[in-house]
């Protein structure tokens, strides 16, 4: 294979025609490489990166809705703790994760993937120390919740890092063929961890054991990252070989005072984007949220922790199954179909989660789990293809996915604040029952769902990678083996 060094690639900007100077700027600008595979190039290495970001992302997953399953046992063991401080331990989490998410692209823009991975791991590293200082016996209630608290403000700093930066990662290294899918393992990891969290910390044994597993695979996880490079020497496509333009560059196309260096947005593209933001913060947090207060909702009406953990767990582990049978199938079957699954999935989300408002009850085990099965088929499955839509109709990988796990964030806070205030007082019956907290979440995420029905979703990143495939296609020496 001979290989030819060239920086005329059609249409390339000035800027992206800047020569390469050292490891910072190769993850910036990345000229194209003819090759008797065409003008860009796959590399093996992607896949040990892709396994450092999943097990990264795994990790930090489990931290939010680790202390769901547990939350009346903390009430029980740590004094002077409730279960609305408890709320707060996955609620902080919400908080902090908001400007670090918006941070993310900027610091990916200055100093590549690997250095924002960097962070990430040494954050995670002193989350679960930190937290796991909080159970000792001779502190106090009160100074145990402020270590805990401590603890969550790092994993906060950790866990957006791994998720923001997954839809960037799988455009620099992968190509049409695999970007969906690898968008999709990186986004179900978080979930995983979830499922994992919410599995293992009611199990592990009391309390304090239960922070002390977190931080030892906390200290495991870590060293991965070492596994994550910035960027390949050839970019896999046309959309990989341009600057990251960052989230400044976002907001500034979408407030309509965009600069030449920016991707250009049509009126449509901004309104198609205002929507899928919308929909998936409000379906992503509504997830999130339930893993955090499922025992709080099922504890009421007669289930144990073990179950509320088993049911969130269902939730999660069914829409990845789905999501992992369903990502190579978008990826080579339905690839220029991401609108038109994103409104058959998301009306059938809203009808789900409406009907948890009549099958939170006594003696309604299966009901239960065949809802959360079908909430995790249906939301799981729709998280790469949202994500992966994002950037379709940006062209802004990193910016783009900071805003959406942004909003998935916010409404999360909202979410958590709003039902944690509905929650019924110890006079009801049944005592501290959450069924107001059900209609509010319900009718929020159906009307939330209606405005699915406005997308066009035109994938216009995709269309521009393949015209330029085709393009370099006819350059190729004949005659080459």
């Amino acid at each position: 294979m001979s290989t030819h060094i060239h920086d005329h690639s059609p249409g390339l900007s000035p800027v992206d025609r800047k020569d390469d100077k050292g490891s910072l700027e190769q993850t910036q600008y990345v000229c194209s490489v003819h090759s008797s595979t065409g003008d860009y190039k796959l590399y093996k290495r992607r896949f040990i990166g892709l396994t450092g970001l999943i097990i990264l992302n795994i990790v930090s997953g489990m931290t939010w809705p680790w202390f769901g399953p547990i939350s009346n046992n903390m009430v029980a063991e740590f004094k002077d703790i409730t279960l609305d401080e408890v709320n707060w331990l996955g609620n902080l989490m919400a908080c902090i994760y908001l400007p670090v998410a918006l941070s993310v692209p900027e610091i990916n823009r200055r100093y590549g993937i690997r250095r924002c991975c960097d962070i990430g791991a040494v954050a995670l590293l002193l989350s679960a120390w930190i937290r796991y200082a909080g159970t000792v016996h001779s502190l106090s209630g009160r100074g145990s919740y402020a270590l805990l608290f401590i603890g969550q403000f790092f994993a906060a700093i950790a866990q957006p890092i791994f998720q923001v930066i997954g839809p960037k990662f799988s455009e620099t290294w992968f190509d049409l063929g695999g970007r969906t899918t690898a968008t999709m393992i990186v986004a179900i990891a978080n979930p995983i961890g979830g499922a994992l969290g919410q599995l293992l910390s009611p199990i592990v044994g009391d309390t304090r054991q239960s922070i002390l597993i977190l931080g030892i695979m906390s200290t495991v996880a870590a060293p991965f990252v070492f596994m994550i490079n910035a960027a390949p020497p050839t970019p896999p496509t046309y959309s990989a070989s341009k600057k990251t333009p960052g989230l400044l560059s976002l907001l500034r196309v979408m407030a309509n005072k965009d600069r030449t260096t920016d991707p250009s947005m049509t009126v449509r593209e901004r309104i198609d984007f205002a929507i899928v933001l919308f929909v998936f913060g409000v379906l992503s947090s509504a997830t999130n949220v339930f893993a955090i207060l499922t025992a709080q909702i099922l504890h009421p009406v007669g289930y144990s922790s073990d179950t509320a953990g088993f049911m969130g767990a269902a939730l999660l582990l069914s829409g990845i199954v789905s999501a992992i049978v369903t990502a190579p199938i978008f990826d080579r079957v339905f690839t220029t179909h991401l609108a038109i699954t994103t409104k058959i999935l998301v009306p059938i989300l809203g009808g789900a989660w409406l009907s948890l408002i009549w099958a939170v009850k006594p003696h309604n085990t299966g009901g239960l789990y065949a809802i959360c099965a079908l909430i995790g088929v249906a939301s799981i499955t729709m998280l790469p293809v949202a994500l992966e839509l994002a950037c379709e109709i940006t062209r802004n990988a990193d910016g783009s996915s900071a805003l959406m796990w942004f909003a998935c964030n916010l409404f999360a806070v909202i979410f958590i604040l709003v039902e944690g205030a509905l929650r019924a007082g110890p006079d009801a019956n049944p005592p501290l029952n959450m069924r107001r907290a059900l209609i509010f979440n319900g009718t929020f995420v159906m009307t939330a769902s209606a405005f699915v029905f406005f997308l066009h979703g035109k994938q216009t990143r995709k269309q521009m990678d393949v015209q330029r495939l085709q393009q370099s296609q006819p350059t190729e020496p004949s005659g080459e083996p």
